[in-house]
């Protein structure tokens, strides 16, 4: 689902409200976690963390006047939304997640190349995330970006 929000604060007091604690806990878990040098924002209609353009001036290939983004949550139909550009594009952080996600949560994985998607807002493992928020810092995510990802 699309929102027009200008904050975090104003894209959470829009969805459903069964869904704006979960939101709300999990923002907080992102924050918390996430290396210091990324930003939070409204970015794609979502809530957003990037790398800002003090640090990386280039900012997104596709649109150099966006930050580089890096991870995002969001609202959609069905579920609760996590993206997270390490998953997508470090094989050894995509294997952790997928190896460790049984351990905190009984029910199967749903998981696009970069989306975890929680159909039920109770299954989302806080603590997985607030580990996976941990595995890149700003400046790793930017060397990969231009190896990996810039390039193509």
């Amino acid at each position: 689902m699309q929102y027009k929000a200008n904050s975090p604060e104003d894209y959470i007091n829009q969805v459903p409200e069964e869904r704006q604690e979960a939101l709300k806990k999990l923002r907080k878990t992102i924050k918390e976690n996430l290396p210091k040098d990324f930003q939070e924002g409204i970015q794609y209609g979502m809530i957003g963390y990037f790398v800002p353009h003090e640090i990386y001036p280039n900012g997104y290939h596709c649109k150099p006047e966006d930050p580089l983004p890096f991870m995002n949550i969001a609202s959609q139909k069905n579920s609760i939304n996590v993206y997270h550009s390490g998953i997508y594009t470090v094989p050894e952080i995509h294997d952790w997640f997928v190896n460790e996600y049984p351990k905190h949560n009984s029910r199967k994985l749903d998981m696009g190349k970069s989306c975890i998607r929680f159909k039920k807002v109770d299954d989302i493992p806080y603590n997985l995330i607030a580990e996976l928020c941990k595995k890149l810092t700003v400046k790793e995510w930017i060397d990969i970006y231009e190896t990996n990802i810039k390039k193509k």
